[in-house]
């Protein structure tokens, strides 16, 4: 039975206790926020107590809490920060300038980027999974943190960055190789990097790309992409066939750090609106779906889920 619709703002009010922590420096990236009030946190245990099967989709907002920007933050998203725009899927397989400066670009940020940690969120989501509260996981980060956490009973909608595909013959292959090729083939190549972005890049002039070199498959020499789906392209039919498959399989769902700005994972809440299933969102600021949403709370990821006990 659907509850009625009701908007929720985390008031200021006195910290709770609760496992939540974030070095120093991580939570730039996070948009400003009130701490969590506990009147919309017993809501939240209530939906989550109620569910069966939940099934969770997250964004770029969860990952922000481990020190990974996101595009549309107010105030700290790439688009608040920088006129800098994301590759486009057709620019960076018509033009082999464009690819020379991804890559060069992704060269640079790829050690920062890779090293990066899940957060509270990430670990009390697998701990859900573990229990058996969560049935099944969409994320639409690429960066792997839900892996590193112990996810298992998860679909990575847009790929992962961590690997790395050939244009041509299809072989998929680790990034951290890719890595070891680039430093091969350019010892003595040096840049200065600029500011950070989403997706495990960093921002260079095009004039300190001009002599990166870029490798080609090792086996049929065509064009290799991370395995992502860039701006521009769509994801794979079968996999999201998969997904309303898992979303049929459960009883409520859970957006945690998304505003589903991006039709690819909004698509799963007008399934479940059809569906009449229950429907929460943990969100700093509003999203595509909240008119969709019996209940939304605004807040970090890490300190709300943290607070909330699978029972």
């Amino acid at each position: 039975m659907r509850l009625p619709w009701r908007i929720l703002t985390l008031h200021t009010a006195a910290p709770m206790r609760r496992a939540f922590s974030a070095p120093a420096g991580v939570l730039s990236f996070v948009p400003p926020c009130s701490t969590t009030d506990a009147h919309s946190l017993e809501l939240l245990q209530e939906f989550v107590s109620r569910a069966r099967r939940l099934f969770v989709i997250t964004g770029a907002g969860l990952s922000t809490e481990s020190g990974i920007p996101d595009y549309r933050s107010e105030g700290v998203g790439l688009y608040a920060r920088t006129d800098r725009r994301p590759m486009q899927h057709a620019e960076f397989v018509r033009s082999a300038k464009s690819r020379q400066r991804y890559w060069a670009r992704n060269f640079v940020g790829w050690p920062q980027f890779s090293s990066r940690q899940p957060n509270s969120a990430h670990k009390v989501l697998q701990r859900w999974e573990a229990r058996g509260k969560l049935h099944w996981l969409v994320t639409q980060n690429v960066d792997a943190l839900h892996s590193k956490a112990g996810q298992k009973a998860m679909t990575e909608l847009h790929g992962c960055s961590h690997r790395v595909m050939c244009l041509g013959c299809g072989t998929i292959s680790a990034r951290e190789e890719l890595q070891k090729r680039f430093l091969a083939l350019n010892p003595d190549w040096r840049a200065q990097a600029g500011a950070v972005a989403p997706d495990g890049d960093v921002f260079l002039e095009d004039e300190q790309v001009l002599h990166f070199r870029v490798p080609s498959c090792e086996f049929c020499g065509g064009i290799l992409k991370p395995e992502v789906t860039f701006f521009g392209d769509s994801v794979n039919r079968a996999t999201v066939q998969s997904v309303h498959d898992r979303l049929a399989e459960s009883d409520a769902v859970l957006v945690v750090g998304s505003s589903l700005q991006v039709y690819s994972g909004y698509r799963f809440l007008l399934a479940a609106s059809d569906r009449k299933m229950p429907v929460a969102i943990l969100n700093i600021g509003s999203t595509r779906a909240d008119h969709l949403a019996e209940l939304k709370v605004s807040g970090r990821c890490g300190e709300v889920l943290s607070a909330i006990q699978p029972l």
